[in-house]
């Protein structure tokens, strides 16, 4: 793991969707829960051609930027400010390996562009069905497998310091 769950939550996710005006309890858990199941909190960032704490294929990576993003050039502009600015014009999928707060916005955007909208916060076998219907639909993706990594390894901790 490079991240506990509760700093991937703290110092990527929430900050990073906030920064897009897209936070909420649902999506927050929804892409900590993604990263645990894809990576295991990037304990592996590459499976195939797939890359990342989300395991994003560079067929997915363009089609959020050809398909969705260029539908809305303001949104889209504060997506590429998220990215280096050498880097993402050399190698533009190493992002999703390298930037893990563009990485989350590109995440965020492979679940939002699908218009459904999110289960509760709380409910970890929904979020576990958008997860396995939006995002990795894979036959080994296993919704019962997201539940138990998510419970094993996302859900927040309480705070040791009172």
């Amino acid at each position: 793991m490079i991240f506990t769950a509760d700093d991937l939550r703290e110092f990527v996710v929430k900050p990073t969707l906030k920064y897009l005006d897209e936070w909420s309890e649902a999506a927050e858990n929804l892409l900590v829960g993604t990263a645990v199941q894809e990576s295991g909190l990037g304990f592996s960032l590459r499976e195939g051609r797939r890359v990342g704490l989300y395991h994003i294929s560079p067929a997915a990576h363009r089609a959020i930027w050809d398909r969705y993003l260029v539908q809305f050039p303001t949104l889209a502009s504060r997506v590429r400010g998220m990215a280096g600015q050498h880097t993402f014009l050399e190698n533009p999928h190493g992002e999703l390996l390298t930037n893990f707060k563009y990485a989350t916005a590109i995440a965020w955007y492979i679940y939002k562009r699908t218009g459904d909208y999110l289960p509760a916060a709380d409910d970890i076998q929904g979020l576990a069905r958008f997860w396995h219907r939006h995002f990795h639909s894979r036959p080994s993706g296993k919704t019962a497998e997201f539940v138990r990594n998510y419970r094993d390894l996302a859900l927040p901790r309480k705070s040791l310091v009172a």
